[in-house]
C-alpha cells in the first residue's frame, strides 16, 4: 500500500537522527550516573527522586527506540556498520542484549506479526496482558541480561557501596517499568486481539492488513510521552524504514490509513 510520504535526504535524516540519539542516550547516562554516584537519597528529597526515576524510564524506552531504528537502517541510512555500532553499545547498557539476537527477532516479527513463530507475540494468550508479558521476558531476558543486571547491581552496591534502596528506586524500578511500558505500549496494545462484542463492533477488532496491528489515535504529545511515537505501529509496520520521530508526520500522510476507513478504539 504506497503514500505519498517522503523522507528526508539521507544526510539530513542521519543527521537529525543522530543528534536525537545523542540527546536521548546523553541524558539518560548523565542521569543514570547523578543517581548512582552523585545523589545521596534522603527522606527530604524523596520526590526529587521519583522525578528522576519516571524521567529515565521514559528515556530508557527512548534508548530502545534509538536502537530498534539501528536495526531498520533508519538511524543513519545508508551506513549499516554505525547503525550496528550504535545499537549494540546501547542495547548492551540497556539491558545487557545482545544486538544480533534481538536484530533478528525483530525482523522475525515483521515477517510473522500476529503469527505462531513471532518471538513478540503470546499465540496463546493474545488478549491477556500479564500471561504475554510473562511469555514476553522469558524470550528476551535470558540468563545475558540476567548476568548483566546482576552484574551492575553487585558493583554499585558490595564495591562503590550505592545504598541498595537507591539502587531499586532509580535503576531497577525505572528499568523494569521501562520494559512494561515499552511492551504494552509497542507491542500489546498494537498487536492484541479485541473482543468481537457485536456484529456492528466486529469491524472495529480486525487488523486493517496482513501486519495485524493497529495505530493509537493519540496526539503527537501523548504519543511520543508513551513511547516515543512507537504506538503508530501500523506506519511503522508498512513503512520500517521511517523514524521514530517521523512517524507523526508518516500518519498525518496516510500511511497508516491510506484506503481504509475502519478506524480502531483506543
Amino acid at each position: 500500500m504506497k503514500s505519498h510520504f517522503n523522507l528526508p535526504a539521507r544526510t539530513m535524516q542521519g543527521a537529525i537522527g543522530l543528534a536525537l540519539a545523542l540527546v536521548i542516550a546523553g541524558s539518560w547516562l548523565a542521569i543514570h550516573f547523578y543517581a548512582m554516584f552523585v545523589f545521596e537519597l534522603t527522606w527530604s528529597n524523596w520526590p526529587l527522586a521519583l522525578v528522576m526515576a519516571a524521567v529515565w524510564c521514559w528515556l530508557s524506552v527512548g534508548v530502545f527506540i534509538v536502537s530498534h531504528d539501528a536495526m531498520h537502517g533508519s538511524l543513519v541510512p545508508g551506513r549499516p556498520k554505525l547503525n550496528g555500532a550504535i545499537g549494540a553499545v546501547l542495547l548492551a547498557l540497556y539491558a545487557g542484549f545482545g544486538w544480533k539476537h534481538l536484530r533478528d527477532a525483530h525482523f522475525a516479527h515483521h515477517k510473522l506479526a500476529g503469527h505462531a513463530g513471532d518471538p513478540d507475540f503470546d499465540e496463546n494468550n493474545p488478549d491477556d496482558f500479564l500471561r504475554w508479558y510473562a511469555t514476553f521476558f522469558r524470550r528476551y531476558f535470558g540468563w545475558r541480561s540476567i548476568l548483566y543486571v546482576h552484574s551492575v547491581v553487585g558493583i554499585y552496591w558490595l564495591v562503590i557501596g550505592v545504598p541498595m534502596v537507591q539502587i531499586v528506586l532509580l535503576y531497577g524500578m525505572p528499568a523494569l517499568c521501562s520494559s512494561l511500558q515499552l511492551f504494552y505500549f509497542g507491542t500489546f496494545r498494537p498487536h492484541r486481539h479485541l473482543p468481537q462484542a457485536s456484529a456492528s463492533t466486529a469491524a472495529t477488532s480486525r487488523f486493517h492488513d496482513h501486519h495485524n496491528t493497529r495505530s493509537e489515535d493519540f496526539g503527537t504529545l501523548a504519543s511520543l510521552a508513551t513511547c516515543f511515537h512507537f504506538g503508530y505501529h501500523l506506519e511503522h509496520h508498512r513503512r520500517p524504514d521511517v523514524p521514530w520521530w517521523a512517524l507523526p508526520q508518516a500518519r498525518r500522510a496516510g500511511v497508516g490509513t491510506t484506503g481504509l476507513a475502519t478506524k480502531v478504539p483506543a
